[in-house]
């Protein structure tokens, strides 16, 4: 299969790097110059969870995707989500007429996809691998999870094109395809919005968020938050984390708390070390997805008449520092907590 990637960050790295290695035509397309220039001069460099490997990639400055003449069967938009929109574009330009469109991104951007690309060539990818990127030209995976991709067809359709993306995801990490695309979305848009906003604020990894006692309750009623926005929105939410998702709606009312928390900290033991995406970007001082992760849960809230007073906090808190401006610290959670109701 040739496959573009637009957006060589640490999740396009992996996989672009693992389907390289694994005899795939992949052409990884990037804005960070450095990271381009790396990969072309000292090949890929992946570590961590999927092993030690020196992958020699093809790699293109954005510039230069000009100059590709051969159409790519897939091409997979892998930018943050408020660059969903230039990014398909790109993608629309060097995909085959029958070729497909891949939402390989965290938040919900499929439709968003799907207006430039057209529904009928969308297809939707969650992914559940981690991974970080602290230098140019070197990717680390950190997760060990035994399910690292879910595609799926915006109409819910088990189609030929969606198995047969999954079976080459499959040389990264275990793949399948589902007809619940949404309330997957959903699902890890929950894990998003838990994670990555308490990392960014505290500076805590991974798995200290699901761990440590105050991030793991601040988590706990922002999941539950999402799970009453998305069902208010018609969708069927997926396991979060593992756990059922009216478990956390059920936490917070008072019932099976402990239990929760008892399941969030073992399932946390599978991580590496990891830190998640919004934490990195605050690291480097870069704008963060804090708006199309729990801000896109507070815009679905109001439209549907739920509220979401503890993402409402969390969006206010990532703003009130300003891009660049965010020194993590676990004060930063201190007005999170305030917001909580009492037990």
């Amino acid at each position: 299969m040739r496959i573009g990637i637009v957006g060589a960050g640490a999740i396009g790295s992996v996989v672009g790097g693992l389907l390289t290695k694994a005899g795939q035509d992949v052409t990884l397309i990037d804005q960070w110059p450095e990271h381009v220039a790396a990969m072309r001069e000292h090949g890929l460099r992946l570590s961590g969870t999927c092993g030690e490997h020196v992958v020699k990639v093809k790699a293109c400055h954005l510039h230069e995707a000009q100059a590709i003449e051969e159409p790519f069967d897939a091409v997979f938009v892998a930018v943050k989500s408020y660059d969903t929109e230039w990014a398909t574009a790109l993608a629309v330009r060097h995909v085959r007429p029958d070729g497909v469109v891949v939402d390989f991104q965290n938040g919900i951007n499929d439709e968003r996809v799907a207006a430039i690309a057209g529904r009928g060539r969308t297809l939707g990818c969650v992914i559940t691998i981690g991974a970080g990127m602290y230098e140019p030209g070197h990717a680390t995976r950190t997760d060990t999870g035994k399910i690292g991709f879910k595609i799926g067809e915006l109409d819910g359709q088990d189609t030929a094109r969606a198995r047969e993306l999954a079976r080459v995801l499959s040389d990264v990490a275990p793949a399948h395809v589902t007809t619940n695309l949404w309330g997957e979305r959903w699902s890890k848009l929950a894990v998003n919005c838990m994670a990555n906003p308490l990392a960014g604020l505290s500076g805590l990894g991974s798995a200290e968020v699901r761990s440590e006692p105050l991030p793991r309750r601040i988590a706990i009623h922002i999941a539950a938050e999402v799970v009453e926005v998305g069902r208010a929105s018609g969708y069927e939410i997926e396991p979060i984390y593992g756990i059922a998702a009216q478990r956390f709606v059920d936490a917070v009312q008072g019932r099976g708390l402990a239990d929760v928390e008892r399941d969030m900290a073992a399932g946390a033991r599978h991580l590496s070390g990891g830190r998640p995406s919004l934490l990195q970007d605050v690291l480097r001082g870069r704008r963060t997805e804090i708006d199309y992760l729990n801000g896109h849960v507070c815009r679905q809230g109001r439209r549907v008449g739920v509220p979401t007073p503890v993402n409402d906090a969390v969006v206010q808190a990532i703003h009130d520092h300003g891009v660049g401006r965010l020194k993590p610290d676990l004060k930063n959670l201190e007005p999170l907590a305030r917001v909580l109701p009492r037990p």
